[in-house]
């Protein structure tokens, strides 16, 4: 321990006196021996690999090799098309892998990375589809278009959800028709309400609303009158029984290239069929994957993979399904110790 120290000490002082890229080099060679000092590791071939790794995986990221960087200070994400994304915590630099190939470094807003999620997004279905899928949804006047494959829908006062296949051949939203106020009009309301220089100007504001609102009411224009949240999609016999599904959320990453409703006790397609009832312990899970023929589930949850016949292995993170030769595989990443390496193994599914 004394000598380890000796040496950071030395070297401390050497880089403190030499240009910058000896200072790069004896910097790598500092945090090494510092790793050493609080038993933390860059890649240590004597720890044993995860559950999960399989002679199959393919290496992503080399870590120890071109990009130097630690395992614990990048964060990895996965785009659509398949393609990986590194992020450095301490650079911010972007790497992506694609086909065995790795491109970068990157900056945050270098067009390269515009087809990732930001880091910092919430799950898919928290997040304001109007803003993650601008591509398909316009304003018109105080409500929203759908425009998909050429074909529009609307106008609608709220879309509550939306969301997209993983070819981007069908999509399905949650919509409703019609409110009692819409978002401008609610920003207009307290805006005259903000300016009005007396009480008095406030409670006519006020009543002018209140009569605009009953207007609509009669009118049959509530929300209530409509059926409240709707589905749209361009699934040919869909749809979507909430009492059915037991409320419940459309997701596009269950099942390879299609769009199921996930509720807490059941899988369902839009066609109100019944694929799988869940267990308590599934049901709960962070992911759960159906195969193509709807005869195989996989949850995936703190880090474990479980099937339905009970079968499980741990170790991994950010697991999806992709399609390779026309071959549907369950993909998932971890951390290879003995080669200081991300790396992805393919199941068929």
């Amino acid at each position: 321990m004394k000598k380890s120290f000796l040496v950071l000490l030395v070297l401390c002082v050497v880089i403190g006196n030499r240009g910058y890229s000896q200072s790069r080099l004896l910097n790598r060679v500092a945090k090494s021996v510092a790793n050493d000092l609080l038993g933390q590791s860059d890649g240590n071939k004597n720890e044993p690999e995860p559950d999960c790794a399989s002679d199959q995986a393919e290496l992503v990221f080399d870590l120890g090799g071109k990009l130097q960087l630690m395992y614990s200070e990048v964060n990895i994400y996965v785009s659509e098309d398949g393609s990986l994304l590194l992020r450095s915590q301490v650079s911010g630099d972007y790497f992506i892998a694609k086909d065995g190939v790795t491109r970068g470094p990157y900056k945050e807003n270098d067009p390269q990375i515009a087809t990732f999620r930001h880091p910092e997004d919430n799950n898919q279905g928290e997040e304001d589809p109007i803003t993650r899928y601008k591509q398909y949804i316009t304003k018109s006047g105080d409500k929203y278009l759908i425009t998909f494959n050429g074909k529009s829908y609307g106008p609608y006062a709220i879309i509550n959800s939306f969301v997209v296949s993983k070819l981007k051949t069908k999509f399905a939203a949650m919509v409703t028709q019609n409110v009692l106020m819409t978002e401008d009009e609610s920003k207009k309301f307290e805006e005259e309400l903000k300016n009005a220089k007396t009480q008095e100007e406030q409670i006519e504001i006020t009543k002018k609303l209140a009569q605009q609102m009953q207007d609509r009411t009669i009118a049959g224009g509530t929300v209530e009158t409509t059926g409240g949240p709707q589905l749209v999609t361009n699934i040919s016999d869909a749809h979507y029984d909430l009492i059915q599904a037991q409320g419940g959320t459309l997701s596009p990453d269950i099942k390879y290239d299609d769009i199921l409703i996930r509720s807490s006790y059941k899988i369902i397609d839009l066609h109100g069929k019944t694929l799988f009832n869940l267990e308590p312990e599934t049901s709960s899970a962070t992911d759960i994957f159906i195969n193509s023929d709807n005869t195989k589930l996989a949850s995936f949850k703190y880090g474990t993979l479980t099937f339905a016949d009970k079968t499980s292995s741990s170790g991994m993170f950010n697991p999806y399904l992709t399609r390779v030769n026309g071959q549907v595989y369950l993909a998932y990443l971890y951390y290879s110790p003995k080669r200081n390496a991300i790396m992805q193994n393919k199941i068929p599914f």
